[in-house]
């Protein structure tokens, strides 16, 4: 009688397995959703850092796409009302709603440099925005010297048809003359700072100042809304470093977002030929690029001294090889689909998915790629105030993901 019961468990886990329930007992019977194979032949630091097992949303859900009349969207975030508030990259910000409506271009923005990797970019609309109207967004400025990672802010016009009094409050220096690898999201803390992302601008001459702390590239900034040092900063007060630093050691950041459960940074960044990271951010640390890294050049030659694991510089808490180029992220907080509370959602560029991660005590412990079969560059990606996901693509399209 036992053994039969004990059989009828097993086969009822199998089954629970099958249909991708994604309970702790039946997560790690579902393969790795990697199935190609690595650039390199590097070992992990730890168990579980890449290629976890996989789980599936029991979740009836759908990625409906709403309009394609966007022009390579590259930032998006919700406003009070519910509508969305969209940067595209050659220089508009535009606000669409929930139906797909895409609203008129918003004048008053100061010039960007769309070539390459370039343009306007990530944004946020501030907490008391339905009294302030202010806007703060990220962009690539052209300067003689070169271009830079650049941020700004503005007043949204009482008609929502420009941006007044819009200022440059902050750059991260040196400029460049290349097109490279800006960073460009933004955040805004509980304390009202603006957290910002760099890149180190992807060319070898550049690549070391991401180990510089007298660099603004290659980093996680951390400023107040008029640009200054935001207090409590790792690095103030050091010798030879800015004041704004936050977190260093960065290659190109595409994505920030807070843990709603603890109030904790994460971002995602790009590798070279494999490498991609999540990181868990902590004030002051140092994350390695270029001295450490999971990934290879794209000739095929290693980095540096190919070097994955060095005292004193911060492992991943996961990565990928091959590549998925993680752009925006969010951590979903609603319990409109309660399987997917506190869960980490980040969209792929050459992946050409949404990530769905299940993060827990520091580790990943489940991957989940949604809408695989769309074929889109997943830009970017936010939580709607109707406790759906809105995404944006390289493509210009806006998908509502949602349950059905």
């Amino acid at each position: 009688m036992r053994t039969s019961i004990l059989l009828t468990l097993a086969s009822t886990s199998l089954t629970l397995a099958s249909f991708g329930q994604t309970t702790t007992d039946t997560r790690n019977s579902l393969p790795p959703v990697e199935t190609k194979e690595p650039n390199s032949a590097y070992k992990s630091a730890f168990p579980g850092q890449t290629r976890i097992a996989g789980v599936k949303s029991a979740t009836n859900y759908e990625g409906k796409v709403l309009t394609e009349a966007l022009k390579s969207p590259w930032g998006i975030t919700s406003l009070p009302d519910g509508r969305l508030l969209i940067t595209e990259k050659e220089g508009t910000m535009r606000i669409v709603t929930p139906a797909g409506k895409v609203g008129e271009a918003i004048t008053g923005i100061p010039k960007v440099n769309p070539s390459g990797q370039g343009g306007l970019l990530g944004i946020r609309v501030d907490p008391a925005f339905e009294t302030n109207r202010m806007v703060y967004w990220v962009f690539s400025e052209p300067l003689p010297e070169g271009n830079l990672t650049a941020v700004a802010k503005g007043k949204l016009s009482a008609d929502e048809k420009k941006i007044e009094g819009a200022t440059v409050i902050y750059q991260a220096k040196p400029a460049y003359k290349g097109n490279l690898h800006y960073g460009g999201r933004i955040l805004i803390d509980k304390d009202g700072n603006l957290l910002i992302s760099t890149g180190e601008r992807s060319d070898k001459v550049t690549r070391p100042q991401a180990q510089s702390l007298n660099s603004g590239l290659g980093k996680v900034i951390r400023i107040t809304k008029d640009g200054k040092p935001a207090p409590g900063n790792p690095f103030a007060g050091q010798a030879g470093a800015r004041p704004e630093l936050y977190s260093y050691g960065h290659r190109n950041v595409q994505s920030l977002a807070f843990d709603p459960a603890t109030g904790d940074l994460w971002e995602a960044e790009f590798g070279p030929r494999g490498g991609d990271e999540l990181n868990h951010i902590k004030p002051g640390k140092n994350y390695g690029w270029p001295t450490i890294t999971y990934g290879i050049e794209y000739s095929g030659e290693k980095v540096g001294d190919a070097i994955q694991q060095k005292e004193g510089l911060e492992q991943p808490v996961y990565y990928w090889d091959p590549v998925v180029s993680p752009s925006g992220m969010t951590f979903y907080n609603s319990d409109h689909i309660p399987e997917w509370k506190n869960n980490l959602f980040i969209g792929t560029l050459s992946g050409m998915h949404i990530l769905r991660l299940i993060i827990k005590n520091d580790k990943v412990v489940g991957e989940e790629r949604l809408l695989s079969a769309d074929f889109q560059r997943f830009r970017d990606i936010t939580q709607g105030k109707d406790g759906a996901l809105y995404a944006i693509t390289d493509q210009g399209r806006l998908y509502r993901v949602d349950k059905k």
